[in-house]
Formats: C-alpha cells, sequence, structure tokens
C-alpha cells in the first residue's frame, strides 16, 4: 500500500512538477481592468455658456439699450461712438425732393446736423443695455438744423427756375454828390420748409421725402441801409476834401474830380468797400508846391500906451513850404478808403517879423491943435476946433470908444441949455463921454473953439484919422 502510494505520489509529483514547470513558462497574468472614468458633459457644455453669458454682461456695460431710437435711427446694442456715427450718417444720406419729378438734395448737401454725440451720450445713460427696464424705449427727439449759408446754396441749385436774384443796393456819383439805387429781394425755397421736410422724414426712419418748393423772400446781401450809410459817409467827405495845412484848407478838392477818384465796389459779405486810386490822385499832388509855399507877409499889430495888444487884424502871415510830396498821394487814398478826406500837408514854417505901434491922438487945447503920434513921434497935425467955454473939451487921458461913420448928433449946449440935433455927422469916434472927434460941414473957423465939447474937423481929416486909430488908442487932452 505504502509502494502504491509512494508510486502514485511520486508520480504524481512528478507529473505535478511537469506541469508546473510547464505552466511557468505558458502563463501570464493579465492586467486589471481600469476604472471607467465619469461623463462630465455638461460641464463642457456649460463653460462656453457661461463665458458668453459673462462677457455679455460685461458688454451690456458699454452699449445702448436695444430697441432704442434717436430720431429713427435705431441705435440699440451700439456704443455711443457708434450711435454717434450712425445718427449723423443717416441723416446725411437723407434726401428731400423739390415737389414732384424735382431736383432732390441730401441732409449733407443743405449742411444739416444733429447734435448726434450729446444724443447718444444721453441716450446711453439713461438707457444702458444692462437696464432691461430701458429696452425698447420711447425714441428720442433729435432736432435738426440746418447751416443757413450752405443750405441758401444748395436750394438755389436745387431750385433752378425757381429762383429769383435779389437785386443789390448801389451807391453811384450823379455828378454832385453820391446817390443809392435801392436793393429789391429776390426768391427761393424756404429753408425751413426744407429743415421740417428733412426732420419729418429723418424722425420716421424714412431717407427721403418730397416736399412742396414753397417760395420765400431772398434778401440781398448788400442791403438799401448799407447803401444809405456808404453814400452818407462819401458826401461827408466830398464837403471837406482837400489838402490841409493845419486846420487851413489849403487846396480845396473839386467833388467831382474826388469822385473821380473813388471806386464804390461790394465785399463778398455784401457791405461797401471804397477804395481810392493814387496814380489819379498824383497829377494834382504833383502842383501842390506851387499851391502852398509862400512868403512870409511881414505885419503890424497896436498896442496902447501900457503895452496891451488892441488890434492884430494885420499881425502878417507866416511863410511856409511844403517838405515833399513824396508818398502824399498813396496816403491820400488809403486815409480815403477810411472815409477820411483830410489831408494834413507836412510844411516848413517860416515866421513872420510883426512890428508894435503904439498911436496916440493928442489934442492941444492951447493950439487948437491935434497930433498924431506913432510910438512918440508926430506923424501928422493941424487944426482943429474943441469945445467953447463954458462948454469944454476936458483934459486928461482917454481911449477910444464907440466908433460909427455916421450919426444925427443931439444934445444939450452946456454953456446956453440949449439943445441941439446936428444930423449926418461923419466920422464920430468917442473918447470921453459924449465927447468925440466927428467931422464938422456947418463951419471951417479951424484953430477957434467952437464946438459944444467935442473936437471938430474936416470931413476928409475925421475919415483919415476914423482909419487911423483902432478902438483903444491912446487920447491925451492938455491945455
Amino acid at each position: 500500500m505504502t509502494d502504491v502510494a509512494s508510486k502514485h505520489d511520486h508520480e504524481g509529483t512528478a507529473e505535478h512538477a511537469a506541469l508546473a514547470s510547464d505552466a511557468e513558462q505558458r502563463v501570464e497574468w493579465a492586467p486589471a481592468e481600469p476604472t471607467r472614468k465619469k461623463r462630465r458633459l455638461g460641464l463642457w457644455i456649460g463653460i462656453p455658456v457661461g463665458v458668453v453669458a459673462l462677457g455679455a454682461a460685461a458688454a451690456s456695460l458699454f452699449l445702448i439699450a436695444p430697441g432704442t431710437t434717436i430720431g429713427g435711427v435705431p441705435v440699440g446694442f451700439l456704443t455711443p461712438g457708434a450711435a454717434a456715427a450712425a445718427v449723423q450718417d443717416r441723416l446725411d444720406q437723407t434726401t428731400i425732393t423739390l415737389g414732384d419729378g424735382g431736383e432732390s438734395v441730401s441732409g449733407a448737401e443743405l449742411g444739416a446736423q444733429v447734435d448726434s454725440t450729446a444724443l447718444a451720450s444721453t441716450a446711453f445713460d439713461s438707457r444702458p443695455a444692462w437696464n432691461v427696464t430701458q429696452w425698447f424705449g420711447e425714441p428720442i427727439s433729435a432736432p435738426v438744423t440746418l447751416e443757413a449759408d450752405v443750405a441758401t446754396a444748395a436750394l438755389r441749385g436745387a431750385a433752378g427756375d425757381l429762383y429769383v436774384e435779389p437785386t443789390a443796393a448801389g451807391v453811384a456819383f450823379d455828378g454832385s454828390s453820391y446817390v443809392v439805387s435801392p436793393d429789391v429781394p429776390g426768391a427761393g425755397i424756404d429753408p425751413e420748409a426744407a429743415r421740417a421736410g428733412l426732420q419729418s422724414a429723418f424722425d420716421a426712419g424714412q431717407t427721403a421725402t418730397v416736399i412742396d418748393p414753397e417760395l420765400t423772400p431772398v434778401a440781398s446781401l448788400t442791403t438799401t441801409a448799407a447803401a444809405d450809410e456808404t453814400a452818407a459817409t462819401l458826401n461827408a467827405m466830398l464837403e471837406n476834401v482837400g489838402f490841409y495845412v493845419g486846420d487851413e484848407r489849403t487846396v480845396p478838392v473839386d467833388r467831382a474830380v474826388a469822385a473821380s477818384w473813388l471806386t464804390v465796389g461790394t465785399a463778398d459779405d455784401g457791405s461797401f468797400d471804397v477804395t481810392a486810386d493814387a496814380a489819379l490822385i498824383q497829377p494834382l499832388v504833383d502842383t501842390l508846391p506851387g499851391l502852398v509855399d509862400r512868403a512870409p507877409v511881414n505885419g503890424v499889430v497896436f498896442a496902447n500906451a501900457a503895452g496891451t495888444i488892441i488890434d492884430d487884424s494885420d499881425a502878417g502871415l507866416d511863410g511856409r513850404t511844403l517838405q515833399s510830396t513824396d508818398g502824399i498821394a498813396a496816403g491820400f487814398a488809403d486815409q480815403l478808403a477810411t472815409g477820411d478826406a483830410v489831408y494834413r500837408l507836412p510844411v516848413d514854417v517860416v515866421p513872420v517879423t510883426t512890428d508894435t505901434i503904439t498911436r496916440m491922438l493928442e489934442v492941444d487945447l492951447g493950439e487948437q491943435r491935434l497930433y498924431l503920434k506913432e510910438n512918440g513921434a508926430v506923424v501928422d497935425s493941424w487944426l482943429v476946433s474943441t469945445g467953447r467955454p463954458g462948454a469944454d473939451t476936458q483934459t486928461g487921458y482917454y481911449t477910444i470908444g464907440w466908433k460909427t461913420p455916421l450919426q444925427d448928433m443931439r444934445g444939450t449946449a452946456a454953456d446956453s441949455g440949449v439943445s441941439y440935433i446936428q444930423p449926418d455927422v461923419k466920422w464920430a469916434m468917442y473918447f470921453n463921454g459924449d465927447q468925440a472927434f466927428h467931422g464938422v460941414y456947418w463951419h471951417s473957423n479951424w484953430g477957434n473953439r467952437m464946438s459944444a465939447g467935442c473936437v471938430g474937423m474936416p470931413d476928409s481929416r475925421a475919415a483919415q484919422i476914423y482909419e487911423w486909430a483902432v478902438a483903444g488908442t491912446d487920447v491925451w487932452v492938455h491945455a
């Protein structure tokens, strides 16, 4: 039993060993199955959506709410800058047509504008995209304005035969003065009608509209009022035009000659423009030395014994010499263009020599003689007739006062008390109350006391001293 068993065991052991050896060569361990990963599809989908949502939220901080319009222009989901550009672009492209089949002009050609930057800023401030309560709000009003000059020019070009050119006011010289021709209004398309039509189309979101070509007066740029003012200035110039030395108009200029120097035109703004031609002024300038230059004229002034000047009417005249004529024509032309017609000449003055003379009428009652003295020297003398005894010519120092070439003398004689009237007495010069020098035609008894107090002499001699002795001349009466 043991042997059998041993054999069995031995054989089994050998077989087992053989199998074991063979298995070690043929059998490999399989790797363990990896753990299956969890599916995260929702996460992969959610990430892009989240990014978009975050971007939209961020963008809403810089965009205008959807459904917002400025005028008739949608600006939702635009930045303020883009909105401003869109509004102005739409206005530029909007056109109005002048009547059925008429010419069309665009907003850009009319100089149409809205304050798009301010409107867009207001839209964003009041209606940001993030504020859903402001979505699809009422349209924001956008007042349209036109550049007046641009619109007028564009409508004028589009109006064709409907446009009537205004007549400008004019200023012209008629031979003696400047006269005005008044302006006459024209006719053209009313810029306000164009603006209103453009506004209506713009607000409605339309890019084109037709308006009735309503005419309105078109004023001239050069108005009657401006012409009146210019003519008044020119006529005032003609009143005092000339070449002056000081305040003296030494060389007057004829009105027609001065007008021939001037050209009256108009500037681009319609105002009048006055110019003067220096070349036309030059021929007269060339003659100025002969008209201005002069030698001094010596004169005389009269003084009384106290040295006070009592008459300077013959004081003489300074001489003068024109320094140069260079630049005068051009300078005067410039002045005339500004409305100044007084040209002051540059001259050198040659001083006058003036003598001072003191004159006196001396009456010697004892000699019954009148002496004419200049600076103390006797220059003439003749017999006179002074007051009778009782009606004496009074002695003393006097001056000539009132003078009259002819009068009826009335008075009462001091010696007799008899009133008298002496008609047509010539060349009276009063020096002491009612005592005077005068002519006598009713007697010729010179050298004798014949008067009621006056100093009488022949009419010819009375006329001589009337011219010789000015008012204020000294009188000395002595015995």
